[in-house]
């Protein structure tokens, strides 16, 4: 790994850092001056570089714009002990990574460094990663039906009917249609036939001579001549007028059309690609869609499924939608627990990805911690769960959302956990051997407390679950959690002798996440280091 540079006039200042950053086990190396950075910077280059904004010679931020010019990656951040407006916007004008007033708390400040380290790691492996990321995100077989229709029209240039309802995607499939076909290097133009007024649409679909109608005041192109040689995606055709279904069927017909007001007919070279969430066989037999002009489109027909059928790529979508979020927002990527994903997965979606990926932006926003929990998600999703725990078949492993915990091993639980279950055998349950999805046998229930490999661990917590719920406990997936996270959290301090930081990253979640939970969950961590 390459080290963290620290650069400050201050000697005490560059050996506190130096210590705290070398005891996460990431090498520091400090300087006394911008021009040693810059001496070295020729040859080497860090992971992160931590700057004072006041020294001798030049300054913090005369470095950071130098750093800038010849290392733009690479996360600077600035500390000062004058903490004044003027040095926190210069610093972030300049493109610093954060601004680290002084005095600082160390802990603070390394976690600081960290992320800025995360950030680093986490942007190198984008830009690897953007070069071969996939056009649309798909493992269902109903979409891998659609990968394939796109394999065999790669090189065709026939008319194409996408069909799907709104969210679904069509315009993504229409771009991929056109990347992956002969004319991919000519213009790819979409036209939403309905966001445009009835009045207008024939200026925008074929262009008009200046004076054609009042305010046509120059010449104008529409949108078959911007996409001479290339494709025009015509999006909710269902919806087109129906003097202009004659129009586009002539164009289809002979591959001529007639500006607005024009007099001379114009060739077009346009592979059309159409699409619409409508029906478009009833729209015919009601009158309202022309009969030929849908046979000209329906050449080659597409059908996107909705998200609700699609559920296995929830996940894949999900992380896909907060990672961009979080890079337009210019934060750290959040991530989703199982029981969030399990909610997601379980979500109709009525507004299909479009839906999802607003709900990404929203968690990226409005999601208080990196590891977002159920509690987190936004209202709607949180109004759809029922009883907060989802069916018992589910539970035995069908769920379509990846649940690590839902591991069905055998694996003995340790008297060190302190699990707590109320029960003593299968009649303080009122359940019988068999009657539960863990199929326990119930003379290993009455062996409590357990003795090693008589019942894995998620055996206990159903039967703890369900003697709380018989019991008529208020919240109890909100106090059964709690005691979860007060185990885990204990745990992850003792193996890292009460280190927070190195225990927040063993269990995958923020260091300010961990500390939040050791208050509010009032976790004793005087005996864990």
């Amino acid at each position: 790994m390459r080290p963290i540079w620290v650069v400050d006039d201050d000697h005490s200042i560059r050996w506190v850092l130096q210590k705290a950053i070398s005891r996460e086990g990431i090498p520091c190396e400090i300087f006394s001056s911008a021009a040693e950075v810059l001496e070295r910077l020729e040859t080497e280059v860090p992971q992160v570089l931590v700057s004072d904004i006041r020294m001798p010679g030049q300054s913090g931020l005369t470095l950071l714009s130098k750093v800038r010019e010849m290392q733009p990656d690479l996360p600077v951040i600035i500390m000062t002990a004058y903490s004044d407006l003027d040095s926190a916007v210069s610093a972030f004008q300049g493109g610093a990574f954060e601004y680290l007033p002084k005095p600082f708390d160390i802990e603070k400040a390394v976690e600081l460094i960290l992320r800025a380290v995360r950030e680093s790691q986490t942007e190198e492996f984008v830009e690897e990663a953007d070069t071969s990321a996939p056009e649309i995100l798909g493992q269902a077989p109903a979409m891998q039906e659609v990968f394939r229709a796109i394999g065999r029209l790669s090189q065709s240039n026939v008319t194409v009917l996408i069909t799907g309802e709104s969210g679904a995607g069509k315009e993504l499939v229409a771009r991929a249609l056109h990347r992956h076909s002969p004319r991919a290097n000519k213009p790819f133009i979409a036209l939403n036939t309905a966001a445009i007024p009835k009045d207008l649409l024939e200026s925008e679909l074929f262009g008009h001579e200046r004076g054609s109608f009042t305010g046509a005041q120059t010449q104008r192109q529409g949108r078959f001549e911007q996409a001479e040689g290339g494709t025009l995606f015509l999006d909710e055709i269902g919806d087109m007028p129906a003097e202009l279904q004659t129009r586009l069927l002539r164009v289809l017909s002979d591959g001529h059309f007639y500006r607005v007001g024009g007099q001379q007919p114009i060739k077009a070279n346009v592979r059309v690609i159409a699409a619409t969430h409508q029906n478009l066989d009833e729209r015919v037999k009601q009158g309202m869609f022309r009969e030929d002009l849908y046979h000209r489109l329906n050449v080659i027909r597409l059908r996107l499924p909705p998200l609700r059928e699609r559920q296995e790529d929830i996940p894949i979508l999900a992380k896909h939608f907060l990672s961009v979020s979080a890079r337009e927002l210019g934060t750290e990527t959040k991530r989703l627990s199982d029981s969030a994903v399990r909610i997601i997965c379980e979500f109709p979606f009525p507004g299909n990805v479009r839906q999802l990926e607003n709900v990404c932006r929203w968690i990226t926003v409005m999601a208080p911690a990196q590891l977002v929990e159920a509690r987190d998600l936004p209202p709607e999703l949180k109004a759809f769960q029922s009883g907060g725990a989802p069916a018992l078949e589910k539970m035995a492993g069908n769920s379509p959302s990846p649940n690590l915990w839902l591991s069905e091993s055998n694996a003995p639980v340790p008297s060190a956990v302190g699990v707590a279950v109320v029960g003593t055998g299968p009649s303080s349950s009122g359940m019988s051997a068999g009657k539960y999805p863990f199929d326990v046998p119930s003379d290993s229930l009455a062996a409590l407390p357990l003795q090693a490999g008589s019942a894995s661990w998620l055996e206990l917590l159903f039967l703890e679950a369900e003697k709380a719920l018989e019991s008529g406990m208020p919240d109890v997936m909100d106090a059964l959690t709690a005691q979860f996270e007060t185990t885990m959290i204990q745990a992850a301090l003792k193996a890292t002798h009460g280190k927070r930081i190195e225990a927040a990253q063993r269990l995958g979640i923020g260091r300010n996440t961990i500390t939040r939970k050791i208050q509010d969950l009032n976790i004793d961590v005087k005996d864990l280091d």
